[in-house]
Parts: structure tokens; C-alpha cells; sequence
């Protein structure tokens, strides 16, 4: 069992959990919980394993990733997408068209129009760190049972789900 530090008690303010944790007692936890799996995420990267050229920013990663999953599109459908300006995107494709993991091309059906499209060599990068990845949430987890996994990822999946829902509630009701 790893040692506990200010990082792994379960609760940040109250120490020992109390007899009868009640709802605030769990939303103490949890909130703490997800600070601190934040900051692991960041100090990581979640980069996998082996060598840390393995290693990708979140911005880049989940750029790349959604170009591999939904295909070559444009600034503002992938900024929509991903729930973020589209300066933002601008922003952080740069890099990534600098370094080849992206292409620049014309529309198919409008010229004029730019679309971004994972190049082979973005492709191969994101297999890798995939792979890399896919390798450190298995030794992570590697005690767990398989109904475990399916759990935590069902868990995690409802949460992102109802966070990106509550953002895109606030930036409606910002607009509006």
C-alpha cells in the first residue's frame, strides 16, 4: 500500500474519515480526489511507460485523437467539438502542424475553406503514445478486476459526461 501523504488521505480537511461519512463528507473526498488526479495527470502526463519521449501534452493529445476519430475537419468544428474557442484550437494546432503531426489542406468542397487531417506521421505518434499509455493504465490498475475497470471507466466517462455538460450549460446561458 503506497504511504499516505497529504495527497492520499481521505479527506483534506477532517483527517480519519468519520464513523458515518455523510454526502458532504463524499463531496470533500471526491472533490479532493479529483484535485489530486489532476495534478498526478499533469506531473505525468500520463505519458505511459518507457522513455519519455513517449510523453504528450494533453492539448495535443486529445487534438490529435479526436482528428483520428472523427476525421479531417475544420478549425471551428473541431474547437466545437472539443468545447473550446477556436483561438484556442488555432492556438494549439500550430505546433502540431510546425512539427508534421497535422496537415494544413483545402476543403474537398470548397477551396477556400482550410481543414486540418492527421498526417501519417501524427497518426504513428498518436499509435505510440497510445500504446504507451494503454501500458501504464494496465499496470496501474493491474490489481483490479476486470468488472473494476469497466466500473471506474463507466464512473469516469459519466463524470467527464457531466462536466462537459454543465460547461457547455454556462457558456449558453453566457452567450445568451
Amino acid at each position: 500500500m503506497p504511504p499516505q501523504d497529504m495527497t492520499t488521505v481521505s479527506s483534506p480537511s477532517r483527517g480519519a474519515a468519520p464513523e458515518n461519512p455523510g454526502p458532504e463528507h463524499v463531496l470533500d473526498t471526491l472533490q479532493h480526489q479529483v484535485a489530486v488526479f489532476a495534478r498526478r495527470a499533469e506531473q505525468t502526463r500520463l505519458g505511459g511507460v518507457g522513455q519519455v519521449r513517449n510523453s504528450m501534452d494533453r492539448a495535443a493529445y486529445l487534438l490529435l485523437n479526436r482528428l483520428d476519430l472523427e476525421g479531417p475537419m475544420g478549425v471551428k468544428a473541431l474547437a466545437a467539438g472539443m468545447g473550446i474557442d477556436s483561438s484556442t484550437v488555432t492556438r494549439q494546432v500550430a505546433p502540431l502542424v510546425d512539427t508534421g503531426l497535422v496537415k494544413r489542406t483545402s476543403h474537398p468542397e470548397d477551396g477556400r475553406a482550410v481543414v486540418l487531417q492527421l498526417s501519417p506521421r501524427g497518426q504513428a505518434r498518436l499509435d505510440e503514445v497510445r500504446s504507451s499509455r494503454r501500458e501504464l493504465m494496465s499496470q496501474v490498475t493491474d490489481g483490479w478486476s476486470e468488472e473494476e475497470r469497466d466500473t471506474f471507466c463507466a464512473l469516469l466517462t459519466r463524470f467527464n459526461g457531466a462536466l462537459a455538460a454543465r460547461q457547455a450549460a454556462h457558456q449558453t446561458t453566457q452567450a445568451g
